[in-house]
This record gives structure tokens, C-alpha cells and sequence, in this order.
């Protein structure tokens, strides 16, 4: 019997990771804008640009090194 080996994306975890964290990022959004949240500009971008984006760039350098 021929064992069959299927290669799978590296990359499928990084792309359900983007779809959570955009969703977060969209609902934590919406949810400060609709109780018109008092924080500063940039505790705001940090909260949902940088944060965010600092974690996807370390997940794919994580997923890419691996064989």
C-alpha cells in the first residue's frame, strides 16, 4: 500500500489568525466608537493598528521559518 504524503499550506493558521484578529479589531472599533470611549488618538491606533499588526508580522516570521 502507497502511503500518499499531502502537503499542507504553512501558511492556513496565519490566514485564520488574520480573519480573528480583523474581526476583533473591527468589533473592539466599533464598540469604542459606540460608547464614545475617552482614550487618546494614539492609545487608540495602538490598540487597533499597531498591536495587531506587530503580532501577524511575528506569527508569519514563525510560520515561514518553519519546513
Amino acid at each position: 500500500m502507497a502511503t500518499e504524503t499531502h502537503k499542507r499550506n504553512r501558511l492556513t493558521p496565519w490566514f485564520v489568525g488574520l480573519l480573528v484578529i480583523l474581526a476583533g479589531v473591527i468589533f473592539v472599533g466599533y464598540r469604542m466608537q459606540a460608547s464614545n470611549c475617552g482614550i487618546s488618538l494614539g492609545l487608540e491606533l495602538l490598540v487597533l493598528a499597531v498591536m495587531p499588526a506587530v503580532y501577524l508580522v511575528l506569527m508569519y516570521l514563525t510560520l515561514t521559518s518553519q519546513e
